[in-house]
């Protein structure tokens, strides 16, 4: 009797509710086929005031697209990157994205989901939607009537601490986990002429090299000085705009052929989490579309002109206007003009002061924390104007192999931190003139089972080698090159 009972009142229970709900449903529809509009708006309004006065609790909602629509807002995909790792800890439905080299996932919450999170002791919850279209229609863009957007709820006695300081705080977070995981980028420019709705005027690969500074042969002192550096760098907008200067950064990377300029910038880029953009000035036509080029480039990235001093001919620029013009008023008019077609179809037009501009002037400004890199293998071929303090912050000499950068390599190539040979081959990098990619190279074993002592050996006879051949040193072909550059001028 008691079973019978329970059951019973179990099923009029349900039975109940199923009515009300039904009741609930009738009633909403009749209210709104029949209520005119307006009636409908004024009763929505005060219901709302009516539950806003009972229930204790705010919420924020965060669209997709903003007003153009077709532009995504910023705040929805940091708030994205941000609850993805909230999402996996206490989400119980996940969806997955691709990201990257197509191998990598990352989670997120799925539709309809919500997830708890908490800030100096204030609870929150965040909640993803979305709407449907009534109707099927199909587009490469979102639906008129779908629509995807984030809903935060908290306490009302909390919300001036959630708008001040938690949202800020929510974005920051956002951004720095999509510079984490974004795929990051090696861009170099087109030829102008080939600019145009399907050929940008900057194209890209992956950027994918493995060059760390821990891998980097340099001396350790001289390496961590340049960490600190770029790591004072990146830490410093709220520094950059108190002084009212551009938010960006110049070096210089100076030496011999072989001594880790590039492997150097690809540190910094991977050390940084940086795009990098390669440019190459001969490609381009003139000082506009250099100034056109630079406005395309993105923040986070390192701008970099490889062997500035042969890309362009840059040095003494003013004197050699004058040697030009010269040249010019001695020839015939036929020749001249041949002459000017050939460079007018040939050589660029970007100058010294587009070239300063872009570094140091207005234009430099467009677009924050970025880095600019020039590399030469003869730092006394650039004009003075080029390298001064402003310009190029920091100037990097990248000399020939010493003993630290030896072992650094040693334990990149051998794996190995010491040996007995390591003082004998101390004592020839002392005296010889070697560069790193050179060191390297005699490290790399040549053949099935070589040993450790074997590419030791090999590398002590090729700093041998190079000692008796009689390699001067380096302020000894500063000597020689300045010389030879003064004859020319002389001529």
């Amino acid at each position: 009797m008691d079973d019978f009972l329970s059951n019973l009142s179990s099923a009029m229970a349900t039975f109940t509710f199923f009515y009300s709900t039904a009741t609930f449903v009738f009633i909403y529809a009749m209210f709104r086929d029949h209520f005119p509009q307006h009636l409908q708006d004024d009763i929505q309004k005060y219901g709302r005031k009516l539950v806003n006065f009972a229930y204790p609790y705010s919420q924020i909602t965060f669209d997709e697209f903003t007003s153009e629509y077709m532009r995504r807002s910023e705040a929805f995909t940091a708030i994205e990157n941000y609850l993805s790792d909230q999402s996996v800890v206490s989400a119980k439905r996940l969806k997955a994205d691709a990201v990257k080299d197509g191998q990598s996932l990352v989670l997120s919450m799925d539709y309809h989901e919500e997830v708890a999170d908490e800030f100096n002791g204030i609870k929150v919850w965040w909640s993803s939607n979305r709407t449907t279209p009534r109707s099927l229609q199909f587009s490469v863009f979102p639906a008129v009537d779908e629509k995807r957007y984030y809903k935060l709820t908290f306490h009302n006695r909390h919300k001036q601490i959630i708008t001040e300081s938690y949202l800020a705080w929510v974005m920051n977070e956002g951004k720095a986990i999509k510079q984490n995981n974004r795929l990051r980028k090696l861009y170099t420019n087109n030829p102008s002429k080939d600019w145009n709705g399907f050929n940008p005027k900057w194209s890209y690969v992956a950027f994918e090299h493995p060059a760390s500074f821990d891998t980097l042969a340099m001396d350790a002192n001289k390496k961590q000085e340049i960490i600190n550096d770029i790591n004072k760098f990146k830490m410093g907008r709220d520094y950059y705009q108190s002084i009212g200067k551009a938010w960006k950064r110049g070096y210089l990377l100076y030496g011999p052929p072989g001594t880790g300029k590039s492997t150097m910038i690809a540190a910094m880029a991977n050390h940084l989490k940086y795009d990098v953009y390669d440019l190459e000035l001969t490609a381009i036509k003139d000082n506009t579309e250099l100034r056109r080029l630079l406005i395309d480039t993105s923040g986070k990235s390192i701008l970099v002109i490889e062997d500035i001093d042969c890309s362009l001919d840059l040095m003494g620029e003013r004197e050699s206007k004058k040697r030009k013009i010269k040249e010019h008023s001695d020839m015939d008019p036929i020749t001249k003009k041949v002459k000017k077609e050939m460079e007018e179809t040939t050589d660029s037009k970007v100058t010294l002061s587009g070239v300063l501009n872009c570094v140091d002037g207005l234009w430099s400004s467009c677009g924050g924390e970025r880095i600019i890199i020039f590399t030469t293998n003869y730092i006394e071929n650039l004009d003075p104007a080029l390298i001064r303090r402003g310009r190029m912050d920091l100037l990097i000499e990248m000399p020939f192999c010493c003993f630290e950068a030896f072992k650094v390599l040693a334990k990149n190539y051998l794996k190995i931190n010491s040996h007995r040979l390591f003082k004998q081959i101390g004592g020839l990098l002392g005296k010889t003139n070697m560069t790193p990619a050179d060191v390297a190279e005699n490290l790399i074993p040549k053949f099935e089972g070589e040993n450790v002592e074997l590419r030791l050996n090999r590398l002590i006879e090729a700093l041998k080698a190079t000692k008796n051949g009689g390699a001067c040193r380096p302020n000894q072909k500063r000597k020689r090159r300045n010389s030879n550059l003064t004859n020319k001028k002389k001529k």
